[in-house]
């Protein structure tokens, strides 16, 4: 195996008393804030399983949609070895080992994404299947013994609720909208849900429709009112989490706000993906001016009615460094672009979910290892489904089929009238992006959905396991900058409200960049219910800043501090240790 940046973990055996198995406290939403039980401010800071209960081309390497894909490895392998692949894949996804990791981060929260088939079939569907029961509760407990919240998110709804490959219809119309029986199946399928999640603490809230598309806006402004109803008639307390429309970016058909609601956004950044054109993120100015322009657009809504925002999706793409000589540096920009996205979730006490966890290395906190039986595997097809560019997210160089799919593509512009190109919702959709969403990534991608499952055919049941073995946690490797980052922001929560007219005590770490010389300085001050006061050294940090204790994560971007550490409480007053630069 080549060398590279991310470590493989070794994990310990993960115990049900674990320190990270606090109790759980039921929230609700309080003015702006969500808050627990006892009326404290909680932030969630987690991430998602993307790519588990709801299958994603891009994240375990087939194309096309997530049914295409199951039909064909039954196909392939015969209903038997299909579903127990399946179902192995799932059991090694996310266990106990995953759990203790992110709770490691100190992250606390998992956002659950999964596909409506698990609790719907099709040819039957005012069944509810309790199968799809058991796989979320296993999902629960797991969190619940490591102290991690859970939100349910219906990612793939009947008929799809937008046109992209994570609805699974298979087509590029969000037929959710269109018919009303559709509508009425997730409603139905979420009063179920809720009965069955009532009075547990461990379930944050519902999410009840992943990434919204209606290009009439109003159909999901009044199937918003609906679901509220039914899901409060059966369970008064949870939080739900309403995504905006057009794939969680647009609130501007939202006329009013519904009780204990929390209202998502997606701030996925550009400066994070591999756009050809675009230049790196260095840090300049006017990068972190879009970048915080772009949030305050989505914010804007929850700012003006005084109620919570979470960001149920950000986080940018990675190189593969095995391959890209450039590999490297792209990872350090798009690293950066992640910290900054940090600082201003952070100033704005914005509560967040990453995307993605667990992956085959694209976007993931830990991905399957390149040298795993799965990856040793499908890697050829993965190779040859990018030089197709049959992946909208997975796809960095799409020149592979420039010579046939350009002239094709330039052809048929001309042939629809210019003021017309751009007719077809979703507005920002390019006519080129129309386009390859129905030839590319749905057609095409059908097509070599057999292909990839014929990599399966003849498989016993030992290698079908040992194929999904390969997502087990101790397999698979850790994104250790990605992660870092994680962990330092987690920590920037150390500083609650709740110690507010405490003395603190900050043992700092100062290292001299010029001389590169480590040094060590002490910095004191007082929480109290009005302002904070900080002070230090001057020759370390500017001294007398006088801020707001809302306000301290901005203030101490100001003065050099660069991360949070662990805390520790002696006699009463709070430690932390602050690494900050001098540079």
């Amino acid at each position: 195996m080549a060398p590279h940046a991310d470590t493989i973990p070794t994990p310990e055996t993960p115990s049900a008393g674990a320190a990270n198995g606090r109790p759980h406290k039921h929230l609700r939403v309080s003015g702006a804030k969500i808050v627990d039980e006892s009326n404290d401010r909680v932030m969630l800071k987690g991430t998602a399983l993307g790519g588990h209960l709801n299958m994603e081309n891009f994240i375990t390497g087939y194309s096309g949609h997530e049914h295409e894909h199951r039909a064909a490895m039954a196909e392939i392998l015969g209903d038997e070895k299909a579903a127990y692949f399946f179902d192995r894949f799932i059991h090694y996804f996310f266990r106990d080992e995953d759990a203790e990791f992110l709770a490691s981060l100190g992250l606390n929260c998992l956002r659950v994404p999964f596909n409506y088939r698990h609790f719907i079939d099709d040819q039957d569907p005012a069944v509810i299947k309790q199968s799809g029961f058991a796989l979320l509760d296993n999902i629960v407990e797991i969190c619940a013994r490591h102290g991690l919240y859970v939100i349910l998110d219906l990612h793939t709804a009947p008929g799809g609720q937008n046109p992209d490959w994570h609805a699974d219809s298979g087509v590029s119309r969000a037929q959710f909208w269109d018919f009303r029986i559709f509508q009425d199946q997730a409603i139905d399928l979420w009063v179920e849900i809720a009965k069955h999640y009532a009075g547990n603490p461990v379930i944050a809230g519902y999410n009840p429709l992943n990434e919204p598309a209606d290009s009439k806006h109003t159909r999901l402004v009044a199937w918003y009112d609906r679901v509220e109803k039914a899901i409060r008639s059966v369970d008064p307390d949870h939080i739900l989490f309403l995504d905006g429309n057009t794939f969680a970016m647009d609130f501007s058909h939202f006329a009013s706000v519904l009780p204990n609601t929390v209202y998502a956004c997606h701030d996925y950044a550009q400066l994070g993906f591999p756009i050809p054109g675009q230049a790196p993120y260095t840090g300049t100015s006017e990068q972190n001016a879009k970048l915080r322009s772009t949030f305050d657009r989505k914010a804007e809504f929850t700012r003006k009615h005084g109620v919570p925002l979470w960001n149920g999706e950000w986080g940018p793409v990675y190189s593969d460094e095995r391959k890209d000589p450039n590999g490297a540096a792209t990872n350090k920009t798009r690293l950066g672009v992640l910290r900054e996205q940090l600082n201003i979730y952070a100033e704005t006490q914005t509560s967040w979910s990453i995307w993605t966890y667990k992956d085959v290395g694209y976007q993931g906190m830990v991905y399957a290892s390149p040298d795993s039986p799965y990856l040793n595997l499908i890697e050829p097809f993965i190779a040859k489904k990018q030089a197709l560019g049959l992946d909208f997210w997975g796809v960095v160089d799409k020149s592979g089929v420039a010579g046939t799919y350009g002239p094709f593509l330039r052809d048929l512009k001309e042939k629809v009238p210019e003021h017309l190109r751009n007719s077809k919702y979703p507005p920002h959709w390019s006519f080129e992006r129309q386009v390859e969403r129905v030839v590319r990534e749905c057609l095409m991608s059908e097509y070599l959905g057999k292909e990839f499952a014929e990599l399966f055919r003849g498989k016993t049941f030992e290698e079908i396991d040992e194929l999904a073995g390969s997502f087990r946690f101790e397999s698979c490797v850790k994104r250790d900058g990605l992660n870092e980052a994680l962990r330092e922001d987690a920590a920037r929560s150390a500083l609650n409200p709740d110690w507010r007219g405490r003395e603190v005590r900050i043992d700092v770490s100062i290292e001299d960049r010029a001389a590169q010389i480590p040094m060590q300085g002490l910095i004191s001050f007082v929480l109290d219910l009005e302002r904070t006061w900080l002070g230090g050294d001057p020759a370390a940090m500017p001294s007398n800043v006088l801020i707001d204790v809302e306000d301290l994560p901005r203030a101490a971007k100001e003065v050099g501090i660069v991360g949070y550490a662990a805390i520790g409480l002696d006699g009463g007053n709070v430690e932390l240790k602050i690494p900050f630069n001098t540079s």
